[in-house]
Order: C-alpha cells, then sequence, then structure tokens
C-alpha cells in the first residue's frame, strides 16, 4: 500500500491534505449508468487486422514520404498517453513540447472540433472560429504580475528563435512575420501610480520596458496628441506583433511531424469509473471517482471512445463548457468550484486613414481603445473590450457595426488627429477565452482528479504566451513541476481558496 498526493500545487499554496491511497488487492466497479472505458469490446483478430493495417500504412508511408511519415490520414487512436482537447495554439504548443521532448514515448492526441485539422496547410476555411487565428497577434511585457511578464518573455524568445524550434526537415522554415514595432501604454494622471509600479516589477525582471515623459512623447510621436497624458510606457525589444496564423500552423505541423495524432471532432462527454483501490483519505468511506475516457464526435456524426491515462483541456471559450463535463463546478467537495471561464465575443475593425501615421507601435489608449498598423499603406486595426453591462451575446461571431462609430472613433480620433478620416474596410469578431474570476489564466491540475490538467482562460493574452504555457505544461507532466517558471500560483487551488490573482493590464 502506499499513497500519492494529488494537487501539489493546491498543497503547497492552500495546504490542502487530499490524497489517495492505492489498495493493489482490491477490486473496481462501476455504477449501471457509467461505462468502463478500460474496456473496449473488440474482437482480438479484427485488433490484429487494425494494428496490422496501421503498421503496413506508415511503412508504405515512410518508404514514399520519408519526411511526412506522421502527417495525415493516421488511424484514429482507441488509447493514448496523453489526450489534449483543444488544437488551437495553447493546445498545439502543448503537444508541441510534449512529443518533442518524449518522441515516441508517449502517444498524443489533440481533439479539435474545427475544420480540417489533418491537413499539412490550413486553408481560410479552416479554425474558423478559433480564438487563436482571430486575435490581433499582439505581444508585450507590460504585465502587473511576475508570472505573465516572465511568460511573454520567454516567448517573444521563442518566436524570434522559431526556426530553431519548429522548422521541419526538408520544409521550409516556419514564417510568422514578427513586427517588433513595440508596444504603448498611455496614462492619464489617474493611472500614472499603476503604471509606476508595475514599472517597477517590469524593471526588476528586466523587461525592456522605458517610460515616457509628455514632453518625450511629442517628440518620439508627433502624431499622438497627448493633452490628457501624463506618462507613457513603451515596451521596445520583443514587443509588437505578429501573425497568429501562422504561428499556430508552425506548431501544429511541427507536433504532427513528431507524431500526434490530430482528430477532427468534439468532445461529448467523459467516462467515469469508480474504483474501490483508490481511497480519498479525508473520507475513507467514500469511493473515488475517476475520469479515464471521452466520447468524441466525428464530423461523419459516428462517436467514438479514446481511453487515456491523462487529460490536458485548452479548449480556450469552451473550456469552461468541456471541464462540466468532468463534473467540475457540478459536484461536492472540490469538485463544486467552476472552472470560471466563459467566451467573451469581442471586435476587430480594419480600416483606411490616409493621412496616418505610417510608423507605429501598438497603442493602448487610457479609453481601452487599442489600435495599429496593419500594412505600411495607412491602413489600421483597433477594437476595444465592451464593459460587463454592453457585453455582446457569443451565440454569433456576428460584428456590431454600431460598437465603432459609438465607442471607438471618437476616442481614436482623440489620441490621433489624423484618425478623423478613418474609414472601415472590413471586420471581424473572435472569443476571448475570458476567466471572469480574475482575468488570468489557469494552468495545472484538479485536486479530484490526478489525471485532469487545465490550461486555459489566459482572455486576452493566450496567444502571446502560448510558446511558454506548452512548456510549462510538459515541464509538469514530465518532471513533476514548473522548473523555468513557477506558476503555482495560477493553478486551480487559488480559486478554491477564494485568493483571486488580478492582472491589471487586461486589452
Amino acid at each position: 500500500m502506499y499513497t500519492r498526493n494529488v494537487s501539489l500545487i493546491v498543497r503547497r499554496n492552500f495546504k490542502f491534505c487530499l490524497c489517495i491511497r492505492y489498495k493493489s488487492d482490491s477490486s473496481s466497479k462501476q455504477p449501471d449508468n457509467y461505462y468502463d472505458p478500460d474496456s473496449i469490446h473488440e474482437n482480438p483478430l479484427n485488433r490484429c487486422k487494425r494494428f496490422l493495417k496501421r503498421d503496413i500504412n506508415e511503412l508504405f508511408k515512410k518508404a514514399n514520404d520519408p519526411f511526412e511519415q506522421y502527417e495525415d490520414n493516421k488511424i484514429f487512436p482507441k488509447t493514448v498517453d496523453v489526450l489534449i482537447v483543444g488544437g488551437g495554439v495553447i493546445g498545439s504548443s502543448i503537444a508541441y513540447w510534449l512529443q518533442n521532448k518524449c518522441r515516441d514515448g508517449l502517444t498524443i492526441a489533440v481533439i479539435e472540433k474545427d475544420l480540417s485539422v489533418n491537413k499539412s496547410v490550413i486553408s481560410t476555411e479552416e479554425y474558423a472560429k478559433a480564438s487563436s487565428v482571430l486575435s490581433c497577434g499582439g505581444i508585450r511585457q507590460q504585465f502587473s504580475l511576475k508570472e505573465n511578464i516572465l511568460l511573454s518573455q520567454f516567448s517573444a524568445e521563442f518566436l524570434r528563435d522559431i526556426k530553431d524550434y519548429l522548422t521541419i526537415p526538408e520544409h521550409e522554415p516556419p514564417e510568422i512575420n514578427f513586427n517588433p514595432s513595440g508596444y504603448l501604454f498611455l496614462a492619464t494622471k489617474n493611472g500614472v501610480d499603476t503604471m509606476l509600479k508595475n514599472h517597477q516589477l517590469q524593471q526588476e525582471l528586466k523587461a525592456n520596458v522605458e517610460l515616457l515623459s509628455k514632453d518625450m512623447l511629442k517628440t518620439k510621436f508627433p502624431w499622438l496628441n497627448v493633452d490628457d497624458i501624463e506618462l507613457g510606457s513603451l515596451g521596445t525589444l520583443n514587443s509588437g506583433w505578429f501573425d497568429p496564423w501562422s504561428l499556430l500552423n508552425a506548431l501544429r505541423n511541427k507536433a504532427k511531424s513528431l507524431g500526434t495524432y490530430y482528430v477532427e471532432g468534439e468532445v461529448k462527454d467523459f467516462g467515469f469509473k469508480t474504483d474501490t483501490s483508490i481511497v480519498v483519505e479525508e473520507d475513507p468511506n467514500k469511493e473515488y471517482e475517476g475520469i479515464n475516457s471521452v466520447k468524441v464526435k466525428l464530423k461523419d456524426g459516428e462517436t467514438q471512445q479514446i481511453v487515456f491515462g491523462l487529460c490536458i483541456v485548452a479548449a480556450g471559450a469552451e473550456s469552461g463548457k468541456i471541464a462540466q463535463m468532468a463534473k467540475v463546478g457540478k459536484g461536492k467537495g472540490f469538485l463544486s468550484t467552476p472552472l470560471p471561464i466563459e467566451p467573451r465575443k469581442r471586435f476587430v475593425y480594419y480600416y483606411h486613414a490616409p493621412k496616418g501615421p505610417s510608423m507605429s507601435p501598438m497603442v493602448i489608449d487610457p479609453s481601452g481603445v487599442y489600435f495599429r498598423p496593419d500594412s505600411f499603406d495607412n491602413h489600421y486595426i483597433c477594437g476595444k473590450s465592451p464593459c460587463d453591462a454592453e457585453e455582446p451575446e457569443t451565440i454569433n461571431l456576428d460584428v456590431d457595426h454600431d460598437f465603432f462609430e459609438k465607442q471607438i472613433w471618437a476616442s481614436l480620433a482623440h489620441r490621433v488627429p489624423a484618425f478623423e478620416e478613418a474609414k472601415v474596410k472590413s471586420s471581424w469578431a473572435g472569443y476571448y477565452d475570458y476567466n471572469w474570476y480574475d482575468q488570468n489564466g489557469v494552468i495545472g491540475s484538479h485536486p479530484s482528479y490526478f489525471n485532469l490538467f487545465f490550461a486555459t482562460g489566459f482572455s486576452g493574452h493566450g496567444i502571446q504566451q502560448a510558446p511558454a504555457v506548452g512548456r510549462a505544461m510538459m515541464e509538469m507532466i514530465t518532471e513533476s513541476g514548473f522548473n523555468s517558471i513557477d506558476l503555482s500560483r495560477l493553478g486551480f487551488g487559488r480559486l478554491i481558496a477564494e485568493q483571486p490573482l488580478y492582472e491589471q493590464n487586461i486589452v
């Protein structure tokens, strides 16, 4: 008999003492209304045929196309070591880091419900609703929390060296069009103290950020109206924007080249298993109920089952709904605390201003409006997060064109007089995986399951932190803890302990 602690992060930070004890001589039982994911009712002869077919297919592909031997058309995996729910930039980053370290030592599958995840080149119809490819692709280091600064610092280094990380042999190296034009936050008199406090932390962590007075702003950006501005925070080296579509494509293709399965489908339910060989020490009479499979609805309507060793929920805005399928937020004890992630719709407007500045950093106005150039011919993109009372419905990705006129245009024209002539040419909408609890990511394990992990809820800055988050999840799973950046404070335990960790600089 031995004891294994559940949720190291929760116990370290909040002194919870939930443990599970394994009994080698105990039998398991399952309620009638549940199914046992370990029991795959497959004829042994059929299983042999399936394995043989798989091996022949892979040998044939290797002989004819050796550098894409793990690419498309893999047989549907019945069992995997690691299952990742969500094939966006966070899920694909986790898959890459895990597969790159473990290679053939781990079988990894990624479930993604958006279109055609198994194609070698993403088309314009794929990931049509994914937050990853609909974002503005900004990257900065101006955060108020140590964890967020360090995550973005490593991600910026990763993006600069992306060809070293993600190039596939005999393929063209990835190009993400990183534009290091900077990231500028502006503060009125009311925001100066907060900006100074944040800057102190940023300097301690050696972030490439400098403060600009009103006169310095006038000199550096003469097209900017700073009459009501007292201070600016300019991110220089490693700050700017990149193409999120290209980053997702590069991460996904590299993970696939290393052996990761990508399955086009939607998770509809988790499989539960009650096991009397595992005892919850806080209540020895309570039977342990775990999860070890999912039911996946494929694009042809067929439902398949995948048994996993551990599951990582990285489904972005859908993560809260996925967690509920595992009884997170619907059970007792630690399971009574929900994963506070929901979709929030955000609009992005593409506009032309013929007299606007040809070069500009990404600018964050005190009003909440942001803008940046999108080309060198006076075209820009902009947006703004609405207040809680004005949050749009999330039943579709329709754009509210009146929102630009009512909430954005006046602030744009005030800050940059040349934008008075701005004309919107197109627009789109995307979902934030919004953490309504404290607007920060939830990274790590759940205390009630020893094989359920989360990497979600980044509330708009997930695209820029994805490389670092993927590395952190790899470390936690393969090295039993965060080694490069300590992200313990971002674990699920803070939700249970009701200790929010607020980030001041949410855009």
